[in-house]
């Protein structure tokens, strides 16, 4: 046993029992990391497997008015920087690919699925710039404050899209489209994107905690009961007028006829 204990006092016995030690370190090191890194790389396969589906989807349903490669013609706009988010609002409400060029674009039933539309907003996103697709946490309700999305709503919003979610007109033909059909996600995206005639509410000017308040009142509107019975399809008060007006003249009416048909003399029947 001595001849162990000399060894163990020679430098050498200690670099070689550190380098032992490192090697260990590293070892285990990979191992625990090695799937982290197998994941990332599966992840960023799927990535470039959805771009590359995305832009097949691309060519074959929006290239024709966009470009071949979103750089945009004389029919539409390029789409270059325009964003996941702008993509995912267009297509998910059947608003593209248009029916007629240069036409304000009505919500229609999409002819795509989810998967489809998510792998063509991948490509433009792929692009640069522009804003993502919201997840799920940015537009929940849990946490927002309906009150103060009522304010912001009056403020921002309910002058085109009626205090009822009804939409309306406005100028040069064109429309605010209701809101009693939108997703959380559509709506947060319209916000982000500005679609038609639609301003932009950017960050800056209506933080994501008050779109997520404006949400949360809109879906919980939505919900709600009508007090008052039947709701004339919530479209406010010019209903209730043409119900009040037509309604209440033609019951007016009916009485008028009834009350001169009694009152009416009876023809003679002989001769004087």
């Amino acid at each position: 046993m001595s001849w162990i204990n000399a060894r163990r006092r020679r430098p050498v016995a200690g670099y070689a029992a550190l380098l032992l030690g490192l090697v260990v370190v590293a070892l285990a090191y990979g191992a625990i990391t090695s799937s982290g890194g197998v994941t990332q790389a599966s992840a960023a396969v799927g990535a470039q497997q959805d771009t590359a589906a995305g832009q097949k989807l691309f060519k074959a349903n929006c290239s024709s008015c966009h470009g071949l490669e979103a750089q945009g013609t004389s029919q539409a706009p390029s789409l270059v920087g325009a964003g996941a988010a702008a993509v995912d609002f267009q297509v998910s409400t059947g608003r593209m690919p248009a029916k007629e060029v240069g036409a304000e674009n009505e919500r229609k039933p999409s002819s795509f699925t989810a998967q489809e539309i998510h792998q063509m907003a991948d490509f433009i996103a792929s692009l640069g710039g522009g804003a993502a697709i919201p997840d799920a946490q940015q537009v929940s309700a849990a946490g927002a404050n309906t009150a103060l999305g009522y304010q912001l709503f009056s403020a921002n919003c309910s002058q085109c899209h009626n205090a009822g979610l009804s939409g309306g007109a406005l100028t040069y033909g064109k429309d605010a489209p209701p809101l009693t059909a939108a997703t959380p996600t559509q709506i947060y995206e319209a916000m982000l994107t500005g679609p038609e005639a639609m301003p932009v509410f950017a960050d800056g000017s209506v933080s994501p905690q008050a779109k997520r308040d404006i949400v949360a009142y809109i879906t919980q509107t939505r919900a709600e009961p009508n007090p008052g019975g039947f709701s004339l399809g919530r479209t406010g008060p010019i209903t209730e007028g043409l119900v009040i007006f037509f309604g209440g003249l033609g019951f007016l009416i009916l009485i008028a006829l009834w009350i001169t048909a009694r009152r009416r003399d009876p023809r003679p029947t002989g001769t004087e």
